[in-house]
C-alpha cells in the first residue's frame, strides 16, 4: 500500500469515529417526554458517563508517561476554569438551540469534548504508524467508545430543547478533530507521540471539573442525592462492562 493510500485509510477511519458520536443521540428517539427528575438522572448519567472516559483518558496516558498526564490535567483544569469566567462575564450567544445558563453549559460541554477529541485523533494516527492491525483495534475501540461520550453530550443538550439530529450533530462535531489530528500524527508519528500524555490529561482534567462544578449539582436539584450518585455508579460500571464485553479490557 502506499503512503498516499495509507494516509486516506488513516483519515477515513479516524471519520469513521468521529460519526459513531452523533449514535449516542438514538435513545432519544424512544424517548418522548422528560420532566425535571427524569433531567437530573440525564445529568447523572452524562457525569457518571464523564468520570469514567476521565478514568481511561488517565490510564491510557499513564502507560505512556504519568508526569505528562498530571501536567495536562493541570492545564485543563486552568483551561476550563478561564473559559468559564470568561463565558460569564459576557453574554453568551444562543448554541444548539440553548439560550443564557444553558448555552455557556452546552459550550463547556462541547468545548471539553472536543478537547479530548484532539488527544483521540493523535492516538489514532499513532496507533497506525505501528501496525494496521493495532490502527484497526484503537479506531474500533475508540469508535465504540465515542457512542457513550456523543450520548454523554445529547444528556445536556436534548433536555433542555435542542431537537434529537442537532444534538446528533453536535455530538460529531465535537469528534471532527480525530480525522483533523489523525493524519499529521501518522505522517509525524515522533513529534505528535509526546505530546499524547498531555492531551489526554487536559482533556481528563476539563471533564473531571465539569462533572463535580456543573453536571453533579443541577443532577441534585430534582433527585436526591442517593438517586444522583447511585446511578453515577451504574453509568461508570456500564460503561466500562460495555468496554469489557467488547474488547476484554477498557
Amino acid at each position: 500500500m502506499t503512503m498516499d493510500a495509507d494516509v486516506v485509510l488513516v483519515f477515513l477511519a479516524a471519520m469513521t469515529t468521529a460519526v459513531t458520536t452523533g449514535l449516542g443521540a438514538l435513545p432519544f428517539v424512544f424517548v418522548k417526554r422528560i420532566d425535571r427528575w427524569r433531567l437530573s438522572i440525564a445529568n447523572a448519567v452524562a457525569a457518571g458517563l464523564m468520570l469514567g472516559a476521565s478514568y481511561n483518558l488517565i490510564d491510557e496516558g499513564a502507560d505512556i508517561a504519568l508526569d505528562r498526564v498530571l501536567i495536562g490535567i493541570l492545564l485543563g483544569l486552568a483551561a476550563i476554569l478561564a473559559a468559564n469566567r470568561l463565558l460569564r462575564r459576557r453574554d453568551t450567544a444562543d448554541i444548539a438551540d440553548l439560550h443564557g445558563r444553558s448555552a455557556t453549559r452546552a459550550l463547556l460541554i462541547l468545548g471539553v469534548m472536543t478537547a479530548h477529541s484532539f488527544a483521540e485523533g493523535i492516538g489514532v494516527g499513532v496507533s497506525f504508524a505501528g501496525t494496521p492491525e493495532l490502527g484497526a483495534f484503537i479506531t474500533t475501540a475508540i469508535a465504540i467508545h465515542n457512542i457513550p461520550e456523543g450520548l454523554a453530550i445529547c444528556l445536556v443538550l436534548i433536555p433542555r430543547g435542542t431537537s434529537i439530529w442537532k444534538a446528533s450533530l453536535w455530538s460529531i462535531f465535537t469528534s471532527l478533530p480525530q480525522p483533523l489530528m489523525a493524519v499529521p500524527a501518522f505522517l509525524f508519528v515522533q513529534s505528535f507521540e509526546p505530546f499524547l500524555p498531555i492531551g489526554l490529561g487536559i482533556a481528563a482534567g476539563a471533564m473531571i471539573w465539569m462533572v463535580f462544578s456543573e453536571l453533579i449539582p443541577d443532577a441534585t436539584e430534582n433527585a436526591s442525592g442517593d438517586a444522583v450518585g447511585t446511578t453515577v455508579v451504574l453509568a461508570i460500571v456500564a460503561l466500562w462492562a460495555f468496554q469489557l464485553v467488547l474488547f476484554g479490557t477498557w
